[in-house]
């Protein structure tokens, strides 16, 4: 596989990560927290793909001179893909919360 095509897989399984956290975190706003437990495993799956192909592309371009900005962009959006993994986490434990101690939360959701 060529740097390219790693650098769209990354971007693909990181973009993946994201957009399921995402609709974790809506899900979660809605108390609907079984299927945003289940988005946020699934974005975690992705994220592991992610975290995989970046290991490999560490690897292959230890004696590379350079860096495209492909991969850079690629790089890019796995660390976005783990912020935001994380912070879905915290927004579905925080709904949990708020919807527990205050149910009537429930109907503004």
């Amino acid at each position: 596989m060529n740097d390219e095509q790693v650098a769209m897989d990354l971007i693909i399984h990181a973009g993946n990560a994201k957009s399921l956290a995402m609709e974790a975190i809506g899900a979660a706003k809605k108390s609907e927290f079984d299927e945003a437990k289940e988005k946020l495993r699934l974005a975690g799956e992705s994220l592991q793909t992610a975290h995989v192909l970046q290991t490999e592309i560490l690897e292959y371009s230890l004696g590379s001179s350079g860096v495209s900005m492909l991969m850079v962009h690629a790089q890019d959006q796995l660390m976005d893909a783990m912020t935001i993994l994380a912070m879905a986490g915290e927004f579905m434990d925080l709904y949990k919360l708020v919807y527990t101690n205050i149910p009537a939360a429930r109907r503004d959701a």
